[in-house]
């Protein structure tokens, strides 16, 4: 997969949406894994949702609104949020400095 689809492994929001309590997204070697995953599994099919399926838009809000997701209690005292991405589900945590990219799933996967 193109270096260019995935993006940095540190993301910040535009600095023309950028809030001034904005924090980093960063990506876990998991997060980018299943990213690849998903795009390696569309992209001989259809190239077009593969690209697609790597920009979640919904993404690029976490870091301004990063209470934006549902909380997870079941991952203890640790801030474990989900949002839906059309298809996708994306589970961060929110720590002290940053956001962290945990897993992306497809809505269908039994995780």
């Amino acid at each position: 997969m193109p270096r260019s689809v995935l993006g940095p492994a540190v993301w910040y929001p535009p600095a023309a949406n950028r809030r001034a309590d904005s924090v980093a997204l960063r990506w876990t070697q998991s997060a980018y894994g299943d990213l690849r995953r998903l795009y390696e599994f569309l992209e001989p099919v259809n190239p077009g949702a593969a690209v697609r399926s790597v920009r979640l838009n919904r993404v690029e809000r976490i870091p301004a609104e990063p209470r934006l997701g549902e909380r997870l209690p079941r991952f203890g005292p640790r801030e474990v949020r989900r949002v839906l991405a059309a298809k996708y589900e994306i589970r961060y945590e929110l720590t002290d400095s940053d956001v962290v990219a945990l897993r992306i799933f497809h809505a269908r996967e039994d995780r």
